[in-house]
């Protein structure tokens, strides 16, 4: 999107707040062309937030204004009253992108008049096929991740509220960044128990057994597990599993209503901690992975089968082989890292 033109060159002080139990320091707040930049008073790059992204918590006139990434309340950006001409042109941009959302009526008054009719012709054949396409065509990232959350909700009432001693946060965002790109160093998430290895959400969270960080000596070993994970979910839709486990009534609630059955996320959950099965990548899709991630696939191979039969493809042609993975953390950030669990 564009900002509004005689706004281009705006600039505000304010509180940024990075995470939650973070501590709120004072920044610089610049309005771009497409972008919100935070900056420290010496100039220096703190964040971006998308204009199209930003979300105010609380109601208008609130003082002070709070804003943060749309999907992430973590991380915070309070604007005093006195900061007049920011709060706004914010104002003006976030009325311009809710005009541009869909509006779930027109989706109702379209699913009432097709999908009845189709009912009549082809309901058992076509209509849970069709219905689950359009799902997770329609479906924006935004409900992707609540859903997601709902699921990791569920999960970690089974096996316990995720792993998150203080001083390995930063190690695990910086390996999400490692491994899946800075935009989703957020993404990883430790439980205690009930996951075998690794497992995916819609909306991109990726879930980690603690027995994946703290046995192995070799951080590329849960390094490779998380990245296979990253193919998987890659090679089909997260949320069309979801669908496909729940059935058509499901998929029919989704597009109606925007909400998911509460039985049908409390199934999933279940079914990922209990019966779900990791489906297959073909070693030169791995292959292809650990190349680009720059990392061994020997450890990953190994730890998965210490008898290398099963894995024998990974190991006798890793692109990494005689290089090295390229530093995946450091000593002091993996040791860090290891502790999550408190354990």
């Amino acid at each position: 999107m564009t900002a509004l033109h005689e706004y281009q060159r705006l600039e505000a002080t304010g509180l940024w707040r990075p995470e939650r139990g973070a501590q709120r320091r004072e920044v610089v707040v610049a309005l771009g062309d497409a972008t919100l930049t935070i900056k420290d008073f010496n100039d220096r790059v703190l964040a971006h937030w998308s204009l199209a992204a930003v979300t105010r918590a609380g109601p208008r006139g609130q003082d002070p204004t709070l804003y943060h990434p749309d999907g992430d309340p973590g991380e915070t950006l309070e604007l005093a009253a006195a900061e007049t001409d920011m709060i706004e042109a914010l104002e003006r941009i976030l009325r311009a992108v809710d005009r541009r959302r869909p509006r779930p009526g027109k989706l109702r008054v379209w699913l009432s008049g097709g999908i009845a009719a189709a009912l009549l012709v082809a309901a058992v054949i076509w209509l849970p096929g069709a219905l689950l396409a359009y799902a997770t065509d329609v479906v924006p990232p935004a409900k992707r991740a609540e859903i997601g959350a709902s699921l990791l909700d569920r999960i970690t009432r089974v096996s316990g509220q995720p792993c998150a001693a203080p001083e390995a946060r930063q190690p695990l965002r910086r390996l999400a960044a490692r491994l899946l790109g800075e935009a989703r160093r957020d993404a990883l998430v430790v439980l205690p128990e009930g996951l075998e290895d690794t497992a995916h959400l819609p909306g991109g969270r990726i879930l980690l057994s603690r027995a994946l960080i703290e046995d192995p000596e070799d951080p590329d070993v849960p390094a490779g597990y998380i990245l296979a994970e990253a193919v998987r979910a890659a090679a089909g839709d997260p949320l069309a599993n979801l669908l496909r486990h729940s059935g058509p009534v499901a998929s029919l609630r989704l597009l109606t209503t925007g909400e998911m059955p509460d039985s049908a996320l409390d199934a999933y959950a279940e079914y990922l901690l209990t019966e779900r099965a990791a489906a297959p990548v073909p070693p030169e899709t791995l292959l292809a992975a650990f190349d680009k991630a720059e990392l061994r696939a020997t450890p990953y191979a190994y730890w998965r089968d210490m008898t290398g039969e099963s894995t024998l493809r990974l190991i006798e042609a890793d692109p990494r082989a005689g290089l090295g993975s390229r530093l995946v953390l450091s000593d002091a950030d993996w040791l860090r890292l290891q502790g999550i669990c408190g354990g």
